[in-house]
Parts: C-alpha cells; sequence; structure tokens
C-alpha cells in the first residue's frame, strides 16, 4: 500500500530516511559545510528512489543529498512567518492526496522507516527555497501578455481563441459518517440527485439545501476555469446556469456544487498552462545558478 504513495510523492518532494542503525552503516561518506551525509543516508535514500520506479546511482545519490544539505542549511539563515503552519499544511495536502487523515499517513510512514518530523523538515527546506529562489529572482517570474501570446502561437495555436470563465460555485455536502458503508453513501447520492432535480435557481434552492438534515451548504467560491482540472470544467460548461453538477464522493461524504454565476475571463486554461510552464523553466535555470553558487562556495569533503 505504501508504495504507489511514496512513488507518488518522490519526484515532488524531498524524504530522508532515518532511524537507528549499526555503528558501520553511520559511517561518514561527505561531509557539506561540516554536516555529514553517512553512509546510511545513502543507502536509505537509493531505496526511497527505487521505491519511486527510479533507477539511480551512487554518485546521483550523493549529489542529490548535498544539493539537500545546502537548501536545508539555508533554513538556519533566513526566518519566513508561519513557515511550520505551512508545512503542517502540505504535509496535510500530501496526506489527502493519498486519500489518508494525516495520522494515517504518519503511521504508514513510519512503517516504512520514514520519521514525520524528518519529513516536515525537508518541506520546510524546500518551501524556504522556492520562497528563496522567488524572492531573490522575482523579475524572472514576469511574462507578459506578448510574451505568454507568442509561445501559445508557437506551441497551441488551436487554442489562441480560447474563452475562461470565472464560476461561482456553492459547495453542499451531505455529510456520510466516517466508516459507513457503501450503502450510506448510495442513499446520500439518491438524496442529492432529488434535490438536483428540484434545484432550478441559487435564490430558492440554497434555502432548500439548508433545510435538509445532515447536509452543509459551505460558502461560496469564484474558481477560474484556466484553475480547474479538465474533468470538473467540461461539468461545469454542461451545468446550466442555476442548477447543480452531478454527484461526487469524497472522504466526508457525497458533494455537488450550485452553478451561481458564470462570466467570462482573460485567464484562460491555455494561457495558464503557457505561464506555467514559463514560470518552470525561469525557477529551474534560476534554481540550478543558485544552486552552484552555493555549491563554488560549500566546503565539501568527499571520505
Amino acid at each position: 500500500m505504501l508504495r504507489p504513495i511514496l512513488a507518488c510523492f518522490v519526484l515532488s518532494l524531498i524524504v530522508a530516511l532515518t532511524g537507528t542503525a549499526p555503528a558501520m552503516a553511520q559511517l561518514v561518506a561527505v561531509l557539506v559545510n561540516g554536516d555529514p551525509i553517512t553512509n546510511y543516508d545513502i543507502e536509505q535514500r537509493t531505496k526511497l528512489v527505487q521505491l519511486g520506479g527510479q533507477k539511480t546511482t551512487r554518485e546521483q545519490v550523493v549529489d542529490e543529498l548535498i544539493n539537500e544539505k545546502l537548501k536545508i542549511q539555508l533554513t538556519k539563515k533566513f526566518a519566513i512567518p508561519d513557515i511550520d503552519k505551512d508545512v503542517d499544511n502540505a504535509y496535510k495536502n500530501i496526506a489527502r492526496r493519498a486519500r489518508q487523515s494525516p495520522k494515517e499517513f504518519a503511521a504508514q510512514l513510519d512503517k516504512a522507516g520514514v520519521k514525520l518530523d524528518t519529513l516536515k523538515s525537508r518541506i520546510k527546506a524546500e518551501i524556504i527555497w522556492s520562497q528563496l529562489i522567488r524572492g531573490r529572482f522575482q523579475s524572472s517570474f514576469e511574462f507578459t501578455d506578448k510574451e505568454i501570446q507568442a509561445r501559445l502561437l508557437a506551441k497551441h495555436p488551436e487554442d489562441v481563441g480560447q474563452t475562461g470563465y470565472d464560476y461561482t460555485l456553492q459547495p453542499i455536502l451531505f455529510v456520510v459518517p466516517r466508516d459507513s458503508p457503501s450503502v450510506a453513501f448510495e442513499a446520500r447520492t439518491k438524496e442529492a440527485e432529488a434535490l438536483r432535480s428540484r434545484f432550478q435557481n441559487c435564490e430558492q434552492g440554497i434555502p432548500m439545501a439548508r433545510s435538509i438534515r445532515y447536509v452543509a451548504v459551505r460558502p461560496s467560491v469564484v474558481k477560474g476555469s484556466a484553475d480547474l482540472p479538465a474533468a470538473l470544467r467540461d461539468v461545469l460548461d454542461k451545468t446550466e446556469l442555476g442548477h447543480l453538477t452531478p454527484p461526487d464522493t469524497t472522504r466526508e461524504g457525497v458533494e455537488i456544487y450550485a452553478l451561481c454565476g458564470k462570466k467570462k475571463s482573460e485567464n484562460t486554461p491555455a494561457k495558464k498552462e503557457i505561464r506555467d510552464q514559463l514560470y518552470s523553466e525561469a525557477f529551474d535555470s534560476q534554481s540550478k545558478k543558485y544552486l552552484k553558487e552555493l555549491r563554488d562556495q560549500a566546503m565539501i569533503q568527499y571520505r
């Protein structure tokens, strides 16, 4: 069960394995500004990379761990307000994507020898690194409409005339207690479908939803089509204004959305994709330059 979970996140978050190991396994392989990387660290990182389905060499693993040490050392120099809250939120998001509670995910990590504090320290290092690069090279991440249009025309000319929308959505949750059998979800799905058949507009439909037992009507949100998954965009495009989307089963119950507003937006999914590509290219370029600068200045001793 843990293998696919780790495989999902090994490429996006750097996780180090720690634990008590025999003294021989703790022999220092590299010193990075005085901080050790042990043979045990290298062995465990190699196993972790292999869990993610990648092939790697000892040299590549050592190089990755050196870069990681340099990033972690930056956490001692820079303070970011609410950083611990950001780390906790990032960890909760990881657990949610794995369809587990934070406690369940921590238990799964522990079974594999991954210490939660170590995972959080790596998340913290990556957050600080990301913010540091954005702040240090801020002008590199500013793209004009002309640049975006030029890339869009070159890469996806068929999407130049694409229309974007801002959707005003009212989430409606038919609550299902945790660990309930599938019949409970089926029953609530039928209730949601019944509401959907009677729901003709948000003015009258929202109060009607609030009157149903064990239904939570959450505050309305505005979501741009550029920020939504293609599948959800397709659902919203097929939903009439003032009506409800089809029911969707979640961990908390059965959820539907009332489409209470829809207006055109200049920010289209195609433009967002191009902007994300430009940002990623700029971030990777500046990140490599700054990391090289740190490595050039660092004292790295191989044992």
